[in-house]
């Protein structure tokens, strides 16, 4: 029987995933909605290389009902962390008895918390799961976790544009799901990506956050490119206290970063100056993505016994400023 994968979102890593996996052969919807369904229904999903060069477009099955998709292998969530919660019930005709979810989103996951070893393993996080209402429509135990380390963008609807990175870090949050994470792995490699399997997937999407959690809210905050953060010894003080807390938080959990803060500040240096996803929403008048990146340390600082009084008042300004544009930009056409 060929493989079932739906992909949740034709955004840019998303639309990447989809076209890349389809011309493996395997079974490939997606789920969209609005300009981007009716662009890819039109005209097919459409990918541009690194390169410049354009690939033939893919027809592929594409709604904004998840019954028409029906039942899944494997489901790939590639929206925005923030938007799962309001998305994720009107997921659950794509889950099945045997059905892997797997997580390919910035910051934590809602299912993060299954699998660790801590004091607060199998809890739910609230920042990413209010209410319990994701875990209800995506099944925490058979969750696979894939780090995304590529840079893609949208050109218009369903035009999918690879800029650079290829790699793709997977795990399974339980060893019961080992097998279909080894299997999702050797698809995706052959599908060109340099996906890996890692032993541990909560110490890779931590070590990854680790650097998000710090850079993107505060550019959002400032404007500021990485590189002119780091260059001011103020900014760059209070990216070091940041990640000081995040630390103590991932210690307690079991997840230790593996890295000095200097030698982090140096990778991100090396990279050059960086327009965070989160600066870019922020500009763009979108919604940002305070929960999943920054709001699950205070979160989780406070179930550990762990003070995050700095990540504590960068959520506050941020979570003013995200209210503040949304107000402003209500209204004006797109």
């Amino acid at each position: 029987m060929n493989m079932k994968i739906a992909v949740v979102g034709a955004g840019a890593i998303g639309g990447l995933l989809a076209h890349r996996l389809a011309r493996t052969g395997v079974q490939v919807s997606l789920y969209a909605r609005g300009a981007t369904r009716q662009a890819i229904e039109r005209d097919g999903l459409r990918l541009v290389q690194p390169d410049g060069t354009e690939l033939a477009p893919l027809r592929l099955a594409v709604s904004d009902d998840a019954a028409q998709l029906g039942t899944q292998d494997y489901v790939v969530i590639a929206v925005k962390g923030h938007a799962l919660p309001g998305l994720a019930a009107r997921l659950a005709p794509l889950i099945g008895a045997d059905t892997h979810v797997v997580s390919a989103i910035n910051g934590l996951p809602w299912w993060f918390l299954e699998g660790i070893d801590s004091a607060v393993a199998g809890e739910r996080i609230e920042a990413v799961d209010p209410d319990g209402v994701v875990s209800a429509a995506l099944p925490r135990e058979r969750a696979i976790g894939c780090v995304v380390h590529m840079a893609a963008s949208t050109l218009a609807p369903g035009v999918v544009r690879h800029n650079s990175g290829n790699r793709l870090e997977l795990g399974a949050a339980r060893p019961v799901s080992q097998d279909a994470a080894a299997r999702l792995t050797a698809l995706l490699a052959s599908a060109g990506f340099d996906a890996v399997a890692v032993a541990s997937i909560h110490r890779a999407i931590w070590a990854k956050l680790w650097g998000n959690m710090n850079m993107n809210p505060l550019s959002a905050l400032s404007g500021s490119t990485t590189d002119r953060l780091l260059d001011d010894p103020r900014t760059q003080a209070l990216v070091r206290r940041m990640m000081e807390e995040a630390v103590a938080v991932g210690e307690r959990l079991g997840v230790p970063v593996g890295m000095s803060i200097d030698d982090r500040i140096a990778v991100t240096r090396q990279l050059g100056p960086i327009k965070t996803s989160m600066l870019q929403d922020a500009e763009a008048g979108r919604p940002m993505e305070i929960a999943p990146i920054l709001g699950v340390f205070p979160e989780l600082g406070a179930r550990l016994g762990v003070p995050t009084p700095f990540c504590e008042a960068v959520l506050g300004l941020l979570a003013q400023r995200d209210a503040n544009l949304q107000h402003a930009f209500q209204g004006r056409p797109e």
